[in-house]
Formats: structure tokens, sequence, C-alpha cells
């Protein structure tokens, strides 16, 4: 089995293979701690920010919830990605720990500055558990903001991947982090690589890059990845301070695919990559949730844990701004101001709006180009006899697909429906298109969702999904627009649409 840490913090450092090299710890690690927690947040906000913890504030009236999992065998062999030895309550090893070193675990930086802000309450899931949403556990995922995946090797069941893509489509935070391709640490055929993978694209909620990016599986020895230029992102300038880049150590990175979700974006590029490749960090949306990603374990680890492990201080590595990176994002994926995680908005009862949804009853309920709400064997439904059929014609042409609906206040909104397209064209030109768009009451375009084009051909029909949480309270059009070219057809067929709150 891989084990992968080398010792050191220089860039230059060769590959962390870690089998024959002494355990080591952090030094000054404590000191550390200890320095952070200082008047303001001043030193948060410095050109290279605190590296193990964050300034004190004031406690948040309601804490942010996280729950570590540990029940994907995150401490399978030389691996430690626990925030203390005392599960699922760290509270019971150390009930107010100053330094990480007063919890066990190589994560246990990461607890021990959250909870030292005061605003967060923190939990682990237990080897031997079950990863679970909507029932009454008290480890349910319902009870927390976000759940953390850090470098997990078991594959996820069928009913727990429902469980975490229904956690973030209702308003959840997923924090995904992997490793490099082939670090199977127990040996069972499932590396961090495919697990992730396998969520995203084998559930049944949504397995159709559902949040905009896949995982490479490369395995890049070291770099030193620099973060975007963007002032105000709050994942980049947090309160636990500004990010400049991070480390790989024996890492991977992600395939943005705007197409499938514009919501996707490179924060922390790998050394030469820019736009859709190589971005180390990523984070994204899914209905009302939030999710981010991390190519590398390597930078969350402390270099402290539990006896006989040897670990790599990438938390506290000055080639990059790991601590600050890991606080920030959890802070964004928790709400920051007071998320409600995965619980449906208080006030808001679970409802599909759209009338008449798969078109079973013709154009009732739609605005539409005549015609194309049919029952045409030529494109056949997906359910039922009727589907919307834009397109088809291999001559300039727009058809469009429109209705209107309120979006209650208060509440998580998602709209979904299945999309098959098929073409004629052969060129990689984007000749015809599909646009989704939310319009205003006066007609004003608000945000267009996805464009899809005869590049994004093929067989059968592929659920796509947007978060429309952004429009609760208003009335809004969602809008269909199919605009082909003079030749070659392109058919933009659509049914089983759905706008769902909770």
């Amino acid at each position: 089995m891989e084990v992968r840490r080398m010792l050191g913090a220089s860039s230059s450092a060769p590959s962390r293979r870690r089998t024959a090299l002494p355990r080591r710890k952090a030094a000054g690690v404590l000191t550390a701690l200890g320095a952070l927690v200082v008047a303001g947040g001043a030193a948060a906000q410095a050109a290279t920010p605190p590296t193990a913890s964050a300034p004190v504030v004031a406690a948040a009236a309601a804490p942010h919830r996280v729950l570590f999992d540990n029940s994907k065998a995150e401490t399978a062999g030389n691996a430690d990605w626990i925030i203390s030895t005392s599960q699922p309550d760290p509270l019971a090893q150390n009930p107010s720990p100053s330094a990480e070193t007063d919890w066990t675990g190589a994560l246990s930086s990461w607890g021990v500055a959250l909870q030292k802000s005061g605003d967060y309450a923190l939990k682990t899931l237990p080897s031997g558990n079950t990863i679970t949403y909507g029932t009454s556990s008290a480890l349910d995922l319902k009870n927390f903001d976000t759940f953390v995946l850090p470098e997990p090797n078991v594959l996820l069941s069928a009913a727990e991947k429902t469980a975490v893509m229904q956690f973030v489509k209702n308003g959840g935070g997923l924090f995904l982090i992997s490793d490099h391709t082939g670090s199977d640490r127990n040996n069972d055929g499932a590396d961090a690589v495919k697990v992730i993978n396998d969520l995203m694209s084998n559930n049944s909620v949504d397995s159709t890059d559902p949040f905009g990016f896949s995982v490479d599986a490369l395995n890049i020895a070291t770099d030193n990845p620099r973060a975007v230029a963007d002032s105000a992102d709050p994942v980049l300038n947090g309160s636990f301070g500004k990010v400049t880049g991070s480390i790989i150590r024996n890492g991977t990175t992600v395939t943005l695919k705007p197409a499938d979700n514009p919501a996707a974006k490179g924060e922390v590029y790998r050394t030469g990559y820019s736009g859709t490749t190589g971005a180390f960090f990523a984070t994204s949306t899914f209905g009302s949730g939030r999710i981010a990603f991390w190519g590398d374990s390597s930078p969350i680890d402390d270099g402290t844990g539990q006896s006989g492990n040897t670990l790599y201080d990438g938390w506290n590595d000055p080639a990059g701004t790991d601590a600050a990176l890991a606080l920030n994002a959890t802070a964004w994926l928790s709400g920051a101001a007071g998320g409600t995680g995965g619980d449906p908005a208080p006030g808001c009862t679970a409802a599909q709006l759209l009338a008449n949804p798969g078109f079973e009853s013709g154009s009732s309920g739609w605005t539409a180009t005549s015609g194309i709400i049919n029952t045409s064997s030529g494109e056949p439904a997906r359910t039922g006899a009727y589907k919307a059929w834009l397109g088809g014609k291999g001559t300039v042409h727009t058809d469009t697909l429109a209705q209107q609906v309120a979006i209650p206040a208060g509440c998580a909104a998602s709209l979904g429906f299945q999309l098959h397209i098929d073409t004629a064209e052969t060129s990689s030109t984007a000749y015809d298109t599909l646009k989704v768009q939310v319009l205003n009451s006066g007609g004003s375009v608000l945000a267009t969702l996805g464009t899809y084009s005869n590049l994004n051909a093929a067989s059968g029909y592929t659920q796509r999904t947007f978060d429309l949480g952004a429009y609760a309270g208003q009335t809004v059009t969602l809008k269909f627009t199919a605009t082909e070219g003079s030749k070659l057809q392109t058919s933009f067929v659509i049914d089983d649409t759905a706008l769902t709150v909770s």
C-alpha cells in the first residue's frame, strides 16, 4: 500500500513516500495556535495568513454544525483524517482545546481552530456507521450544515449517495477532499478519486455531472498551486485570512464542466493551468447547497496523529495558506451568516410548482411555439406520451417554451428537467443552441442558467438541475429558447420538468 507524505516544506522537496521516514510533529504548532488568538482580525488579513488557527470572534447565536466523516476508512493505512479520537464528540477528549495537540488526529488543527472560534459545533461520524439523511439519528445529515469527506477510501452505498445528494440539494454544504489516483489505503479497489467520481456519476438524485466537475486520475508529485485573483471571493478572502495558494504533495485536480453546471469555479490552480483544467481547489453549487473540492489531503494534514502514523505538516507549510483555505471554505459551506444546512427552510412547504410539468395535458400551463408540445414518435417522450420538441427543422428557426411561476419567499428552490439532444451536425462548431433562462415580470433576462448545443448531443435523456433559491419571493418566467442555423437539424427534447421548493 502506498503511504504518502514527505517531510519538509520546500516546494522542491522529493516525492512524499513515508514508509522509511521518522514520525515528525510540526515544530511550534502549539505556540502558533496560541499566538493566533490576538486582538481583532488583523493577523488574519496579513499577506501570509495565520497557519494554524483563526482570531477569536464573537460566538454565533446558532453555531454552524459540521460533521466530519470517519466511516469510509479515513484512518486506513498511514492516514489519520480525524479531528479527534473521541468520537462522535471531540469535546469529550478536551472540552476547551487551546492547542491542536489537545485533540488527537491529523485534522485536529482544523477542528481546534473551528472550536476556538466559538462559531462551530463539531461531531464525527465514527467507523461502522452509515451516512443517513432524514432519520432520527443524532448523526443524521439533517442535523448538520456541512459534511466533510476527508479522503474517503470506501465507496458509498446507493442509500448513502442518495442521502448526501439530497442533503446538498436541500441546502447542505459538502467538502470533498481527494488524493492522487492509486491511493487505495485499505486495498479494497477504491481510492478517493473513484469514490468521489462515483458519488457524482452514479446516484439516484442526479448523475449528470451535478456539480460541474470530475476528478482527474492523476498523481501530481509536488506543486504549489496559486489562487485566482478575486478579491470578492469569500473562500479566498474570508474571516480566517487571505488565501494565496496551496500545496500538492502527491495529489490531483478536477476538470470543470461549466456547460453542465455554470456555478463550477476554480479557486486554486496547478502551476501553468487555468480555465477548465488543472483546478486544484474548486467550488460549486447544487440545488440550494454548496460544494468545495480539494485535490490532496496533504494541505489538511497537521503533522500529528495517532501513534504509529508518519504524517506531513501541510497545514503549516509556508508554501501555501492551507489553514485559511480550509477554514474559509468551511465557513462558506456552512452558510457563514447562519445556514440551515440540509434542513428545509423554516415556514416553507415542500412542493412542485410547475403546471403540467410532464406536458401530458398538452400545452396547458405553458406558452410555447405552436406544435412543439406533441406526441410525435420522431422524438419519443421520456415518460408518458407528450414532450416538448424544440428545433429539429434544419432551417433558420427559433422555438420557445416558457412558464411563469411564483417562488415563495424563504424557500430553497430548484429547477430540474430531462433533456435529450440529437443532431445531424458533424462539425465541432456549435451551430444550434438551447438557452435556459430566468426572466423577470417585465421580460428582462435575470440569468442564463445553461446553454446547450449540437456539441452536447447524446443518446437518451439527461437530467439537468439548477438552483433558483436566489429568486425566492419573486414571480419569474422560466424560458427555453432553441435556435437553429440554416442547414442540418438539431433537436432539443424536454420532458419531466419540475420546480421544487422546500
